[in-house]
């Protein structure tokens, strides 16, 4: 994948079993997700764009079949690997908002309890998985140090005494950092409510005054510590807004706002106090860990900066640059044994494939030929590698489930061609003795031999090309980065393993998101259950619940669809917000181009299974090129359009019996006679623009868009000024011959024939 591609697709096909035959949902879909981009895959119901998503986040029905293809996420191959890895990535890093709020929220569960309750388990979770974590990768540096070093009771004695202090070091590390961590999360809460409580009263904003003063007490109470606020007058001040608020709420009742002075004074004081250490340096836990593991009991004299600087040269003379001199050895040491394990299985990969060059072979045979490679793999993996390449973790899983596919399949499809030729018979019996039965055989739900194969292949040379690539890498692997990356990797372990979000905390962040989301008076509405919240409302809860672990990819699909028009666009706007604000990578689904038109950086027109059109939103909205986009174009309505809407004629095709040439062609008044016959392949009209059409072959007949999308194409240019029409102008630049030099078609497949156009106009 490129630099900035945070999502790859590559040739995705996605089939489901039902009792009418094999219904082909999903047929070589390939797309990038740049990072910061929203991309907008666009179709009418049942063309796979939520089919396609739903693979993304592993959540395909049971009667799914996955025929091929590969989804690349952080170095993984999310088609391949396990539910329990999946654990950490569905929600964790990829989110996703449904159509239906109200369906994804539980009716009879306070709103609170469902925006904190998945904060919570993750939190357990991460804690749990955390700590082995740790400890798995500590016992494999000690083997592999002492291998580095050399084996003898000196060496065993010197890795169990470093690997031993950097334990005690964490130990005392995490004592001082928790404590630290919850207190300053406290103040950063104080500061947030006390904003809010000035600002409230200030406006004569009628709130809870009286709970509002509660919590800020409680985060002040909360906020000390030894490195952050230690000033008791911080606590007199929340106890008097506390003790005060009572009386007060009954004052804003009667608007008696200048009565209010006293309690408005604590409340800026109590600000001021609360800023000075919110803006104190942070302190480094893992050196003040070493002074009160090695140096002294007491931690040193003087400010949060002075302590810093004197643990920091304590633990860098007395600990770390020993520990970073062996932890480099022994990196490298494993990096090139990985790298000689990886050499050894390149040959036994070739071996593999060529097994499955075999015209027959059993389950058995096949079972034994993988298990040297799996082997091989498995020693091929570097134990002390940060970032596990999910290729080979999952190398094991993928190819005994792609053979475990292929005979099941195979049984199934004797099964198959047996039924439909028993139903075939039957149907053929019928017709010859002049009768018209009112049923048709079912077709044979049939996955083909080679397809199946070629998966297996796909798993091995996927493998084989990664281990070639990463043998030449020796010469760029610089062990000092990887000891500083591992020593990052451990202190974060620690940190999680004894990290507790606790309820009050998840609350908080909770009633944050909230807030940001747009829902007024949070604290309030945190109490509330679902159906007392506007359709708007409640889909702004759900995506602050897709938010709450902070993503890196959000899936809308269709999030807008059960809403009304003015609360569509509000929706839009907060998703737009929170992406910049955010940095997330969105993929938007809809069946409406107008919804998307000012939120999408790429749009996906999808249609039976298929993408026709791809490419920049200028163009697919100012130079559309598939008769499919134009149609959804045509139907799409705007405040200047005076001319009739023009509605796609026809349905979509059944997939279960999918066309054999375009399948848009049916429905299509431009179509060609080889748009019946044949599938075409995806031309380039620009660098950034794709679409398959025979039309935009350089030999097809030229055939003008409708004068509705013309028209509609002036308008915006007109009033989107000369930025869109200098957009426009370099698209058009990058069209030449030369462009669709890399369909590879021969241009005489391509005939010029009549259309379907009325008047049987023929196109020169």
């Amino acid at each position: 994948m490129a630099n900035n591609t945070i999502l790859s697709v590559k040739n995705l096909r996605v089939s489901f079993r039902t009792v009418s035959g094999k219904l082909q949902a999903v047929r070589d879909v390939s797309f990038n997700l740049e990072k910061g981009k929203t991309l907008a895959i666009v179709g009418e119901s049942g063309s796979g764009k939520s089919v396609t998503n739903k693979a993304i986040m592993g959540i395909l029905a049971k009667n799914s079949i996955v025929e091929s293809g590969e989804i690349l996420y952080d170095g993984k191959d999310l088609l391949k690997i396990s539910e329990d890895d999946f654990h950490y990535i569905r929600g964790d890093k990829i989110a996703m908002i449904f159509q239906d709020p109200l369906s994804s929220l539980n009716p009879i569960v306070r709103i609170g309890r469902q925006l904190t309750e998945a904060t919570l388990l993750k939190n357990a979770s991460s804690r749990k998985n955390s700590k082995k974590e740790f400890n798995a990768m500590l016992s494999n540096i000690e083997g592999k140090m002492v291998a580095a070093l050399g084996e003898g009771e000196e060496n065993v004695a010197k890795t169990k005494k470093i690997l031993g202090d950097f334990r005690s070091i964490e130990e005392k590390h995490l004592s001082l950092a928790t404590p630290y961590e919850s207190a300053s999360n406290a103040l950063k809460d104080a500061l947030d409510e006390l904003e809010d409580f000035i600002f409230n009263i200030e406006k004569n904003v009628s709130f809870d005054l009286n709970e509002a003063a509660k919590e800020v007490y409680r985060s002040v109470k909360l906020s000390y510590n030894e490195f952050l606020l230690t000033d008791e007058k911080a606590l007199e001040l929340a106890t008097i807004i506390k003790k005060d608020s009572k009386t007060a709420y009954s004052l804003i009742k009667k608007k008696k706002i200048a009565d209010l002075a006293g309690i408005l004074t604590a409340a800026k004081e109590l600000k001021e106090i609360l800023l000075i250490p919110s803006k104190n340096d942070v302190p480094d836990f893992f050196a003040l860990g070493y002074h009160l593991a090695f140096v002294s009991e007491t931690l040193p004299e003087g400010e949060i900066k002075v302590k810093n600087e004197v643990a920091s040269k304590e633990v860098e003379e007395g600990f770390m640059k020993e520990f970073i001199s062996l932890l480099e050895k022994t990196l490298e040491y494993s990096h090139r044994e990985a790298n000689l394990n990886k050499v050894a299985a390149v040959p036994v990969l070739k071996e593999l494939l060529s097994f499955f060059d075999k015209e027959e072979f059993t389950k058995k045979e096949a079972k034994g030929a993988i298990k040297p490679v799996v082997e091989a793999v498995k020693i091929s993996m570097n134990p002390c590698s940060v970032n596990k390449d999910s290729y080979l973790t999952c190398f094991e899983t993928s190819i005994n489930s792609s053979i475990d596919a292929l005979f099941a399949s195979l049984k199934t499809n004797a099964k198959e061609e047996k039924r439909f030729a028993k139903e075939q018979a039957i149907y053929d019996k019928k017709i010859n003795s002049g009768k018209s039965p009112d049923w048709k055989p079912v077709p044979a739900n049939i996955l083909p031999r080679e397809l199946l194969i070629g998966n297996i292949r796909t798993v091995i040379s996927a493998l084989l090309k990664r281990f070639e690539a990463k043998i030449d890498h020796k010469s760029t692997y610089q062990p000092d980065k990887a000891a500083l990356e591992m020593i990052t990797y451990l202190k974060d372990r620690t940190y999680r393993s004894v990290h507790k979000v606790t309820k009050a905390m998840a609350k908080n962040m909770a009633v944050k998101l909230m807030k940001e989301v747009g829902i007024p008076e949070p604290r309030k509405r945190f109490k509330q259950y679902p159906f007392e919240f506007s359709g708007g409302m409640r889909q702004r809860i759900v995506i602050a619940i897709a938010l709450a672990a902070n993503p890196e990819i959000l899936i809308c699909d269709e999030p807008t669809t059960a809403l009304d028009v003015t609360i569509q666009a509000q929706i839009l706007e907060l998703i737009n917000k929170i992406k910049k604000e955010r940095q997330l990578s969105i993929i938007f689904i809809t069946h409406n181009l107008g919804v998307v038109a000012n939120m999408a950086d790429d749009i996906a027109v999808m249609y039976a299974g298929k993408i026709v059109e791809f490419g920049k939103a200028d163009d697919v909205f100012y130079d559309p090129r598939h008769p499919y986009t134009w149609a959804l174009l045509s139907s799409m309505p705007d405040l200047e359009t005076k001319e009739k809407l023009e509605a796609i004629p026809g349905t979509p095709p059944n997939m279960i019996y999918p066309p054999k040439g375009d399948a848009f062609a049916p429905r299509n008044k431009y179509a060609l006679n080889i748009d019946f016959r044949e599938q075409p392949p995806m031309f380039k009209v620009s660098p950034t623009h794709f679409v398959a059409s025979w039309l935009a072959h350089p030999d097809a007949p030229k055939v003008e868009m409708p004068e509705i999308v013309k028209a509609r194409i002036a308008r915006m240019k007109a009033m989107y000024g000369k930025e869109i029409e200098e957009s426009f102008k370099k698209s058009l630049s990058s069209k030449t011959d030369s462009a669709y030099a890399s369909s590879a078609i021969d241009a005489s497949s391509v005939e010029k024939v009549e259309t379907k156009k009325k008047g049987g106009k023929k196109h020169e």
